[in-house]
């Protein structure tokens, strides 16, 4: 089907699928879209086209396609012989005037590399070649080559010296490898890429770039962004321009369900200089309803203060936004490995007389061998940056650590927290403690402190278990999946829908999130430091053999193996709504990668001999991870079962890990107070100036320690549009390409059976949430966990597990 009407024709020749070295080839046919097209809804168009064949041509192998219109045009399929042969092209073909070569398409006949017929295999390896492209060649957007690069497009010396950042991806600096685009350097520096501009855009392969419908869905999401900005301005009153907050109901404000009345006269000042024109516009094509701030689920039942209760901190680590950072705690006091030298002493300040108190008369030591203390550190992976952070006029950060207990009815509650500081710091003592509150200073230093953790705890989520581990570590198995892996390649066809739209995200991440005073260096206490924590997490802690569900939870310690249970782990928090959940659909992903790969790969010879699959491996570590490439902990691609586990911890990589990090940031981050990114002032101690200030006005100064509400308002704009599914999603267990496997059926069973298995997944969860003994998903005022309810409507659901990493 075509989606472009055009008054040109494209021209085809059929390949017949033959064991000999020189196939059959058709007539060549051409086809005049002006001439009698037939309309199938929205903008697809079909013609039919007759080949002029031999009488013993045979079954058509592979179909070439040249475009002689200066148009390019999106081929979605081509069916032939009365619907025997089906070839899913979905791709756009350019005009030949651009792209001198021809377009090959596959049907759907799966063939590994040793079983492909002779006549196709040169076609086979031609496609390959070309997606390779030449590593020399500058890019367009038209272009379909997919590349390696290190991330030297972060920075731009020609704003100034304040914009430059380091290239990550070198022996200093290890980081996985993006997608080469080839725009020309800098003026001041040959060794980093320009940024993207209206001359010189973004370059992602044209069929990774989004669909209609996805690209509309984010716009709208920026116009309403930018909408939302302007709230303190047209209601004239909230702090803007830098200034503090000055009360909780300014933020409360923002939730409302309708937008104040302007004030009397408010319109008039602004007539001259035409923001009532402006705001109309806005208004009459975008609804009222874009002045509005959906409410988060975690909006603080603590009215008026808007603070974190403890029990909500301690349910967060296991059913919010990130469930991933929480351990269980092995040592006390906790012990550094950063080099004392540089950093100063490994000891904790943390001691037991701080804690012993909420241990039920248990000594640490026996709360530690009941599996009783869990904790959230992130002393080593902050405290190398504070130095920097702090210099930042408007962003203080401690490197914290928080100690949970685990209560008889298993939830978490925080009862100490260790702030620290490098040893030479100029703002207080290096390290400090604060544990529950006791009078009303002790409430408010309490509280100072969790505010802390959560800005720590959103710099995680966002730079290491989000960006890190999902986008820019898969991207390389992505692009040498592209590189090495045909189309007619099984592993391929099974990974396709797992790759959609994670290139062009991640591009537009890097040009517009992550780069020289971008969202998150404004918005993040890590600021110019963000990827550089990034990397140095990478280098000293990512291992892609603890990616998969199962070794990362017994690497955190919140598992151990265990034969007898149903997963083969047994959970110490068995109100673990993130594991659970999770685990359910680990195990679905994991029983429909075995049936798929012991399908195709019987037997551990055939995948040696396999030279796509083993060409793709190889290049995804050696070149798209290569700074780590030698790590003895890669898996090694020889046997069914090693292959079973790289393509289960991709996939749910993709999937049901990227969901749970990502739909969420909204519906748990919107709220500010309760989790900022950053915070402006460090926790008072009494040698500090402020000190009388906090005591005389403790609301005040955790108001004024909150980033000012105009930095707020773009940040939970931003977070609303990353939080939202398109209307084109496509979710896990709903494979739109099944008829890629039309000549295996046992293959379409098994993705029966998967979908099959996410509806039951679905039912299991929300019966979950309605059990009142699962305190960390169900009871008064607690929001249920659906991060990893695989179905969705589009919006912001805060539910929904689509099968790629896509926005």
């Amino acid at each position: 089907m075509l989606n472009t009407f055009c008054k040109s024709f494209i021209t085809c020749w059929n390949h017949f699928v033959e064991d000999s070295e020189n196939p059959k080839l058709s007539k060549e046919a051409k086809i005049y879209w002006s001439i009698n097209p037939k309309t199938k809804g929205g903008n697809k168009i079909s013609h039919e086209v007759e080949f002029v064949v031999d009488a013993n041509f045979g079954v058509p192998g592979a179909i070439i396609v040249t475009n002689k219109y200066k148009k390019e045009f999106y081929l979605e399929s081509i069916v032939a012989i009365e619907g025997l042969v089906h070839f899913a092209c979905n791709s756009w073909v350019q005009p030949h005037g651009f792209h001198a070569h021809n377009r090959i398409f596959f049907s759907n006949k799966v063939y590994l590399p040793n079983d492909t017929p002779v006549g196709l295999k040169r076609l086979r390896e031609k496609e390959l070649q070309q997606l390779r492209g030449n590593s020399d060649d500058s890019r367009t957007t038209s272009d379909r080559i997919y590349d390696y690069d290190v991330y030297n497009d972060l920075g731009n010396p020609d704003k100034g010296d304040e914009f430059i950042r380091p290239i990550l991806g070198n022996q200093s600096q290890p980081y996985p490898r993006r997608c080469r685009s080839k725009r020309p350097p800098t003026n001041s520096d040959v060794n980093v890429e320009s940024p993207v501009s209206k001359y010189m855009p973004k370059y992602v392969p044209r069929d990774e770039a989004f669909g209609d419908l996805k690209a509309k869905a984010i716009t709208e999401g920026k116009w309403k962004a930018m909408l939302r900005s302007l709230i303190p301005t047209l209601k004239q009153k909230a702090a803007i321009n830098g200034e503090a907050i000055k009360s909780f109901s300014d933020i409360t404000e923002l939730y409302k369900e309708s937008l104040p009345p302007f004030e009397e006269g408010g319109d008039e000042c602004w007539e001259k200089g035409g923001l009532p024109k402006l705001r109309n516009k806005m208004i009459k094509e975008c609804g009222q309803d874009v002045f509005k701030f959906d409410s988060p689920k975690l909006i603080s039942r603590d009215i008026p203060s808007c603070c974190l209760r403890d029990d909500e901190l301690g349910r967060l680590t296991l059913a919010g936004m990130n469930p991933l950072s929480i351990e269980r705690l092995k040592v006390f006091p906790p012990v550094s490995n950063l080099d004392p030298s540089i950093y100063g002493p490994q000891d904790s300040a943390l001691k037991e007389e701080q804690i012993i108190c909420h241990l039920n008369g248990m000594s640490v030591q026996q709360a530690i061998e009941e599996n009783k203390l869990f904790i959230l550190d992130y002393h080593d992976v902050y405290l190398p940056f504070l130095d920097r952070i702090n210099a930042h006029p408007t962003k203080k950060a401690y490197a914290t650590r928080t100690i949970f207990v685990l209560t008889d009815m298993g939830s978490l509650k925080p009862i100490a927290i260790e702030l620290s500081l490098p040893e030479k710091n100029r703002n207080g003592p290096p390290k400090c403690v604060v544990t529950p509150p006791v009078d009303a200073t002790t409430c408010w230093l309490w509280q100072l402190g969790k505010a802390h953790v959560c800005s720590n705890d959103a710099g995680a989520h966002q730079l290491i278990h989000h960006w890190l581990r999902t986008h820019a570590c898969l991207e390389p198995f992505i692009i040498a999946a592209h590189r090495q892996l045909s189309v007619m390649h099984p592993i391929y066809k099974l990974l396709h829908c797992h790759m959609r739209y994670t290139m062009d995200v991640n591009a537009q991440g890097r040009q517009l999130l992550l780069n020289a005073g971008g969202i998150i260096e404004s918005h993040f206490f890590t600021a110019a430091c963000s990827m550089e924590v990034s990397a140095s997490v990478y280098q000293n802690w990512w291992r892609f053999d603890m990616e998969s569900l199962p070794a990362d939870l017994i690497r955190r310690g919140m598992a151990v193996p265990d034969a007898t249970e149903p997963h083969g782990l047994k959970l110490l928090i068995e109100d673990y709504p993130y594991a659970t959940d999770g685990l359910l659909i680990w195990s679905a992903i994991e029983q429909l990668v075995q049936a798929y790969v012991h399908y195709y790969y019987p037997e551990a010879n055939i995948i040696e001999s396999d030279s796509e699959l083993n060409a793709w491996y190889h290049e995804s570590i050696n070149i798209g991870h290569a700074d780590i490439r030698h790590a003895s902990w890669w898996l090694k691609l020889s046997t069914p079962n090693n292959l079973i586990s790289i393509l289960t911890t991709i996939i749910w990589l993709a999937s049901a890990h990227h969901a749970a990090v990502n739909f969420g940031m909204y519906p748990y981050g919107g709220h500010f107070p309760v989790r900022p990114p950053f915070m402006r002032r460090l926790v008072p101690n009494e040698r500090d100036p402020d000190y009388t200030t906090f005591l005389a006005d403790p609301e005040g100064y955790f108001l004024a320690s909150l980033p000012c509400l105009d930095q707020m308002l773009h940040y939970i704009s931003v977070l609303h549009i990353l939080s939202t599914h398109s209307a084109d999603e496509e979710y896990l267990g709903d494979r739109k390409d099944l008829s890629a496997w039309a000549g295996d059926p046992e293959i379409v069973e098994a993705f029966y059976k998967f979908s099959m298995e996410m509806k039951k997944i679905g039912k299991e969860i929300e019966k979950r949430n309605g059990d009142p003994n699962l305190r960390n998903r169900c009871g008064a005022g607690i929001s249920p966990y659906e991060l990893l309810l695989p179905s969705s409507g589009p919006g912001v659901t805060c539910r929904g597990v689509p099968n790629s990493v896509s926005i």
